[in-house]
């Protein structure tokens, strides 16, 4: 099989789909630093550029219509960081845009005799919460739909549709349980041909003893600690957060990151990360953001994939922050490789009470982590596939970072006023680390911790 990437960026999808052999056929990407990424990356495959004009080329039969459409078009529009303005933005319209281009395959394809194509999608969540109903847009289009399904009160982190061109199966898959310490939410859906039931791809069966450990996904990353010991305490005594590393000591303030952001090489002090430490690292007691190579880390990326010559810093942030977590869409891509097997294959959830329906679809909303289907015979659902892997935070350090990526004194400050003057909570282990390196000396470690005391944030640390 062959893939169409819309919205390339750097290509994670071609280093998932790789994992089975899966080979892109084009690339569509407008922007310039991802661009140079790829052209440095794959020479010998064709950037189209802008997604508008890829269905007149696939009908002129000038570019190929392949066996799988991969893309996540534009999230600010369905964001909470972006102006939650939907499908009224230019932006949104290209989700439907996308539609587009998947339908124009599988016109070709039907005419030259080929099975129609495999389509994924990959967003945020909150395209889940969009208050112009985007997403019963976008999935009633795939279906082929002719009018958007509404009257849905909360979409749901995972379901399937049934419709007239296309059976679709969405879900929200976490990257902290597929092998990067990233806590990274992402809605992955899945259609296909109406013989093709999507749920046998995009989910699993699984048993008693995987659904109580799958029904408890917190305590993967949990810390058990006696709520009488601080914070503070705790981290200074426990091993697992300070590690000496080619004699460097290294400090983490929680076992995985939030989720990476684009703009994180611009905004790296102003969101909740300030304060909770989930994107600092400490080296030898001197707090330093999360340098470009750790980054790539946490996205499963090779070593140095963005770093091309003369790249800004800025740029590889928001490349890779806008990318996909390659590890979790690895286990979507291995799934897909098998769907020979599963044409004209009886659907899991016949038992499993539908939400809506009329004479052009039936709709699916999993409003559980994990449903039973038979006797001790479950479907997962969660953010997580049966198989859990915990990334571990200490793989992804770059030991040798350049100065420019600690904070000054003056940055030190000013997070520290932003915290007081906010009444911010911060883990307290971050606090003495930043107020040891500030040029506040009026202000004692200890005055400040009793000043904004409160109760310490045991298992997120």
């Amino acid at each position: 099989m062959k893939f169409g990437s819309v919205c390339s960026g750097i290509e994670a999808a071609t280093l998932a789909f790789g994992s089975v052999n899966i080979k892109a056929s084009w690339f569509s990407e407008i922007e310039e630093f991802p661009s140079a990424v790829l052209s440095n990356h794959y020479p010998t495959i064709k950037n189209y550029g802008d997604m508008n004009n890829l269905s007149k080329l696939i009908l002129d039969e000038k570019i190929e219509a392949p066996e799988i459409l991969c893309g996540g078009t534009p999230c600010q529009a369905f964001s909470l960081a972006g102006w939650q303005n939907g499908l009224v933005d230019e932006r949104g319209q290209l989700t439907l845009k996308f539609i587009d281009i998947a339908d124009s395959i599988d016109l070709i394809r039907t005419k030259n005799g080929q099975k129609k194509s495999i389509v994924m999608w990959e967003n945020v969540e909150g395209v889940l919460r969009d208050k112009t109903n985007a997403f019963g847009c976008f999935i009633a289009g795939l279906a082929g739909l002719k009018e958007p399904i509404e009257n849905v009160k909360k979409w749901t982190s995972s379901g399937v549709l049934f419709g007239l061109k296309r059976n679709v199966a969405w879900r929200v898959l976490d990257s902290k349980y597929f092998g990067v310490p990233q806590q990274r939410k992402r809605l992955y859906v899945i259609a296909t041909d109406t013989d093709i039931n999507p749920e046998l791809l995009l989910f699993e069966k699984c048993n008693l003893e995987q659904k109580v450990t799958l029904n408890n996904l917190n305590d993967i990353y949990a810390k058990k600690v006696n709520k009488k010991t601080s914070l503070l305490q705790y981290c200074e005594n426990d091993s697992n957060n300070i590690r000496f590393i080619k004699n460097e000591k290294i400090e983490v303030f929680r076992d995985y990151t939030d989720c990476l952001y684009s703009a994180y090489g611009t905004k790296w002090n102003g969101n909740a990360a300030a304060y909770n430490g989930s994107l600092y690292i400490s080296q030898n007691d001197k707090i330093r953001r999360l340098t470009p190579l750790e980054c790539e880390r946490l996205m499963g990326f090779p070593d140095n994939y963005t770093l091309l010559p003369k790249a800004k810093d800025t740029s590889r942030y928001k490349a890779i922050g806008n990318s996909w977590a390659i590890q979790t869409v690895e286990w979507i891509v291995k799934r897909i490789d098998t769907i020979d097997k599963l044409t004209n294959e009886k659907t899991w959830i016949s038992n499993i009470p539908v939400t809506q329906e009329n004479n052009e679809y039936k709709l699916y909303l999993f409003k559980k982590n994990i449903m039973k289907i038979e006797d001790s015979i479950y479907i997962n659902s969660s953010h997580s596939s049966n198989n859990i892997k915990k990334g571990q935070i200490f793989d992804i350090i770059d030991i040798s970072p350049s100065e420019k990526f600690y904070l000054s004194s003056k940055g030190s400050d000013g997070i520290l006023r932003r915290k007081r003057e906010r009444s911010l909570k911060m883990n307290d282990r971050l606090e003495s680390l930043f107020l040891k390196n500030s040029n506040l000396e009026n202000i004692k470690i200890n005055e400040t911790l009793k000043e904004t005391r409160h109760e310490p944030n045991l298992v997120a640390m």
